[in-house]
């Protein structure tokens, strides 16, 4: 049995005791995704994880997603989250790339702009600056719970459009006209995903969302961004502040994330494999 630690009151959990490295599949994983479904973020310490490894771990949660326009029969490369290292970036040119960087500072729900949206995030840590660099999350399972029963009336069942450029448009408009962000057709999703194991549902959205379908866009606008702040009040906020060797994964259907701000100067690099859902994973209840 798994031994766990609670890392905020509303969600989350520290797995002791679990060297992803040597995980026992058919015995501890299912352990492992009890927890992911019901905790939607888990934390992992003390792992040495080489490429091959992470792959390996975030294939159980589903098919590694590529955002990158790689031959057929190519490997996912893994994406490196880095100030240095370019290796895996979605932009290769250096000011456009700290550009990018800054978007991860809104908060963001991995591939809601995409037809096939992410079940999770494995997110490994290796080099970090002395302060600054943490990386932020909420339960929006939680937050909706807790919305006030006006607005989630107001929200339910609306249609939220989702767009890869629209969170680099908040940034910079060079940004948002790079063919890496345009090039993905607009996706629709309901406000709301239930999660098929417990029955609970969670607010959908992120910074990708730029308009509601039906309503105005400065209508649409205000409830976005009326949702987003509603979940993410500061004694929401898990705040994590990484060590070399730290693992996180989380539920993107249940979590929103960001990063935070670090002295540029100093590197901090993480590696990612994001992995997307699976008919099982609910994605019915969240389609239009």
């Amino acid at each position: 049995m798994l031994t766990l630690t609670n890392l905020h009151v509303n969600f989350g959990v520290e797995i002791h005791d679990v060297d992803l490295s040597r995980l026992n599949v058919p015995l501890i994983f299912p352990e492992i995704r009890a927890a992911f479904e019901e905790h939607s973020l888990l934390l992992f310490r003390d792992q040495n994880l080489d490429e091959d490894t992470h792959r390996r771990v975030a294939e159980l949660f589903g098919p590694i997603e590529d955002l990158r326009d790689a031959p057929d029969g190519m490997p996912t490369e893994r994406a490196m989250v880095s100030n240095v290292s370019t290796s895996g970036a979605l932009v290769a040119d250096e000011q456009l790339r700290l550009l990018d960087l800054q978007a991860n500072f809104l908060w963001l729900t991995d591939s809601t702009f995409l037809q096939a949206p992410a079940i999770s995030n494995m997110l490994a840590g290796y080099i970090f600056p002395p302060t600054g660099g943490n990386t932020e999350l909420v339960s929006t399972r939680v937050g909706w719970q807790k919305m006030s029963e006006k607005l989630k009336q107001h929200a339910r069942d609306k249609v939220i459009i989702h767009r890869f450029s629209q969170s680099r448009k908040l940034i910079d408009e060079s940004l948002a006209s790079q063919h890496v962000y345009t090039k993905f057709p607009d996706a629709r999703w309901r406000t709301t995903w239930r999660n098929p194991v417990n029955g609970q549902e969670a607010l959908y959205i992120a910074t990708h969302a730029c308009a509601v379908v039906g309503i105005s866009q400065d209508d649409g606008m205000a409830l976005i961004n009326q949702l987003i702040d509603a979940v993410t009040q500061a004694e929401a906020i898990y705040s994590h502040q990484w060590q070399p060797g730290d693992v996180l994964i989380w539920d993107q259907r249940a979590t929103m994330h960001r990063g935070t701000p670090w002295p540029f100067e100093k590197e901090r690099t993480l590696a990612s494999f994001v992995s997307s859902a699976r008919e099982s994973d609910g994605i019915d209840s969240v389609r239009p």
